[in-house]
């Protein structure tokens, strides 16, 4: 089984800009984006670690491992609040890190999926990313 992976980068504004041209431009002109479409983008460690807490980390593993049927199914194997979860997996869903699909009858509920094994977290040492610098301003 080949192991997919949803990579996380931390990049300047500037970068992120960039990257978008490029994959725009190729759109453009008909061709596949060189510029991979399965990552994410932050600003810094920071910005990512106020997305991607340790709640949320464990929900990703929790849909990955369980399927759950709904989101309802998810929070009770969570044990945690229905509408906490609900939030949580429509952040994750605008981020991409989550797919919702509807039941094909009209009760049923909202799978939520992850589609990948692993998230891979890049951060470059000699790009331009602002870190804060404790007691510089």
């Amino acid at each position: 089984m080949k192991i997919k992976s949803v990579t996380i980068r931390i990049q300047s504004l500037a970068e992120v800009l960039q990257t978008f041209g490029q994959v725009a431009r190729a759109v453009q002109r008909g061709r596949a984006p060189k510029a991979a479409l399965d990552n994410l983008s932050f600003s810094s460690l920071e910005a990512m670690r106020k997305v991607l807490t340790p709640r949320r980390l464990e929900l990703l593993q929790l849909i990955r491992r369980e399927r759950p049927a709904s989101i309802y199914a998810a929070a009770k194997a969570a044990g945690r609040d229905l509408r906490n979860v609900q939030d949580d997996v429509a952040m994750l869903a605008r981020l991409g890190l989550v797919s919702l699909s509807r039941g094909k009858h009209a009760r049923a509920g909202v799978s939520p999926r992850v589609e990948y094994d692993q998230i891979r977290l890049d951060i470059p040492l000699t790009r331009g990313w602002d870190a804060p610098r404790p007691g510089v301003r």
